[in-house]
This record gives structure tokens, sequence and C-alpha cells, in this order.
């Protein structure tokens, strides 16, 4: 077992903190299996790819909902050099400008359970990755691999998930993914509803004429817009105006989308569009979910870049970044069950002095299990002691934060 830890903290320290429940037997197994550094770099394709189904199945398993949400999305990764497959100068969100950096585009999984990240795809260039493939060789790139794009790669991973009975009803995505007509074609054809966002020069046809939805929202009376709540925020309730008007009345329902949706901010105003479609007809409020579910790939990156090490690697070829991002995936799944089964076995946390507890989070996990693998300094209920503090204020500064904005 010793020599267990001491291989996988070499290869990939955020794993072990993942797989810090000694005693389970299916983490015994999974340590069991473990390679060492030099086989773990030598991992094949397909053991990859086995291992990333293992990231869906286990996702799968505990979170399961049959209403639940895949969300796309991508996330870069700032890098220096150009040698790394798919780097290049290019926007990332995580910088908020133009870097040289890796685009990874990644699937997400979430449910009234929990949510994690359970695939993704390594973004390649057309003009100077795909298009030169003396670099994609040097790389590691197959020589089957072809340029697509963002929304390509993610329907392939929609379609994926579907083919592995990954229960979804709905998808959602930014305005990279909601402007593809074929991307927002074959969720229509695989019978999965979704919330896309669209730019504000997006046209849309509805009884009176085809024109920007810009155009249409300000034209909109007051008594068009709704007040609902998207899912519980950081900052409490994410409360907004909604409104939604049907489109494409004249196209059978399967063939094209249904509504727009617009969603205001109460104070600043600030409008953001969403074309919709499902199966049967929805109410508003299931719509306005499934729009605040798409924040949970955004906790999900946070968490498996700040928790699991997701952009910290120094890989350079294709096989090497697979590698590493389904690792990390694979702990941050882990985590995400464990933080799961927590709200399961206490769905109200209460310390022995009977004050409110924050519940589990993956950092605080994250830490409680170091605490097992990493010989401590205190005794073991010094720590527990500890977490039950932070876990207790951490509650009251939500409840009073909570309180303070509803009040404003």
């Amino acid at each position: 077992m010793l020599r267990l830890r001491s291989a996988l903290r070499e290869y990939f320290p955020a794993a072990l903190e993942a797989f810090g429940d000694l005693t389970g037997f299916d983490t015994l197994d999974l340590l069991g299996a473990a390679p060492d550094p030099a086989r773990a770099a030598r991992l094949s394709r397909s053991r990859i790819a086995a291992a990333l189904n293992e990231v869906r199945s286990i996702v799968v398993e505990r979170l399961a909902h049959p209403d639940g949400v895949l969300i796309c999305d991508e996330t870069g990764f700032l890098k220096k050099g150009v040698c790394s497959a798919g780097v290049q100068r290019q926007y990332t969100g995580t910088a908020g400008r133009v870097e040289n950096a890796q685009v990874g585009v990644f699937l997400s999984y979430a449910s009234p359970h929990g949510r994690a990240l359970i695939d993704r795809r390594l973004y390649l260039p057309a003009k100077t990755w795909c298009a030169q493939r003396n670099r994609c060789a040097a790389a590691g790139i197959p020589a089957e691999v072809e340029f697509a794009t963002k929304p390509a790669q993610a329907a392939e991973m929609v379609y994926a998930a579907l083919d592995a009975d990954v229960p979804a009803a709905w998808a959602t995505a930014d305005e990279v993914y909601g402007a593809n007509t074929a991307f927002r074609a074959g969720l229509r054809k695989r019978g999965v509803g979704y919330v896309l966002a669209v730019a504000v020069d997006q046209h849309v046809t509805t009884g009176t004429g085809r024109g920007r939805v810009d155009v249409l929202a300000a034209a909109l009376p007051q008594r068009s817009w709704q007040q609902h709540c998207a899912g519980q925020g950081s900052k409490g309730p994410r409360d907004y105006d909604w409104a939604w008007v049907g489109i494409n009345p004249a196209t059978p329902w399967g063939e094209d989308d249904r509504w727009l949706l617009i969603r205001r901010h109460r104070r600043t105003g600030e409008l953001a569009y969403y074309l919709c479609w499902a199966p049967t007809p929805v109410p508003l409020n299931r719509l306005v979910r499934v729009a605040g579910a798409r924040w949970a790939v955004e906790e999900s990156f946070q968490a498996a870049k700040g928790q699991v090490g997701l952009d910290h690697y120094q890989v350079r070829s294709w096989t090497g970044w697979h590698r590493h991002t389904v690792l990390a995936m694979l702990a941050l799944a882990i985590l995400t069950v464990l933080v799961a089964d927590a709200a399961d076995a206490a769905p109200r946390p209460r310390d022995h002095r009977g004050r409110a507890l924050l519940h589990l989070t993956t950092n605080e996990i994250r830490h409680l299990l170091n605490v097992l693998i990493i010989k401590p300094a205190q005794p073991l209920i010094h720590y527990l002691r500890w977490s039950s503090w932070r876990r207790a204020h951490q509650a009251l500064a939500r409840r009073l934060h909570y309180r303070r904005r509803c009040a404003g």
C-alpha cells in the first residue's frame, strides 16, 4: 500500500487526495490497479478511453436523474511554448483575452444530486494544427484526427453520453453552441430539449415577421416579464425577470426552435437570450431551471482546477493531455460522489452544539482526506472539530448574506 501511495503521489497528487478513503473496498481496488509513474506514462489510448467510461459510470450511478442536464462549455489552459498539442494564440475565458493557450471542450452532467465533468475533447485549430500534419505527428496526434469545430465536438460528446444511456432530458450551452444550427438540429433529432444562449444579433421568426432578438425584447410590454429563480448561487438566490416568446409558428414542432427565452437582470437591466426547444410543451419555470443549470459547468471547472489539478500539468502530447484530464475528472467524480453521499446522510447537518453547518464541499472533503493520507500532527478529532467550526461559521455567514440580499 505504501508503494501505491508513493506512486500515485509522484504522478498525480490530487488523485491520491481523492482516493483517501483507504478503508473502502472500491478505493482499494482502484489503488491496487494504479500504475507506477513509468507505466502511467505508457497508458494506451484504449486504457484512457476505458478510464473515461469509468468516470461517466461513477457520475451516472450516483447522480442520475431523469431530468438531468448535459452542459457543454470550453476552458483554456495557458501555455508558454508552441509544442503542446493544439496550442496557439486564441481567446480563452480563463484569461479573459487572447493568450497562448490550449482549449478543451468539456461535457458536464448536472442533476439535483450534484454535477461533474464526464467527457472532454482537445480543440485543434484548423490552420495552425490540422493543416500541418508534420506538427500534428510531432505532438502525437493520431493521423485520423481531423479538424472539428467546438459545436461539432460538443455534439459528439452529447451523442456518446446518450448512447451510453446517460439519463438526460436537456442540454444547455453558451452562444458558441447556441448559434450553431447543426448542433440544435442534432439535439432535436435525439429528442433532447435544449436552452441554448445566443447573441443579440440572432434573428428569429414570430407571428409578426422576422427580426433580431434584441429588437423583439425591447418591444415586449412590462406584463410579459415574470420573476423566477434560476437556482441558488454563492451570493444567494439567482432571481431574474424572464419573458418568453413563441417562434417559428408555421414550422412543424420537431423541425425548428420553439421559444425565445429572455433573461433580464433585475438591477442592471442587462439582457440575455436563449433559443429553446422541448419534445413537448413545458412551462416557463422549467426552461428557467435549465438555463440556470449552465453555471454548474463553471463550478465544475473551478473545482477541477482548484481541487484536483485539471490545469496543473506539463505534458505536451495529445495522449498526455487526454491521460491527465481523465485522471483529474476521475478524482473530481469521486469527490462529487462523496459530497452527494454526505448530503444524503445529513440533509440538515449540525454540530454537537446544535449549530447549523454548511454542507460538505469538495474542498472540505479533500482537506479531510488529506488527514487520512498524510500522518497528522494532531489527533484526528482536532481536524474534525476545525472542520465543524469552519462549516458553522460559513453557514452563519451565508445565512446573514442571504438575509441582507433578500431584504435589499
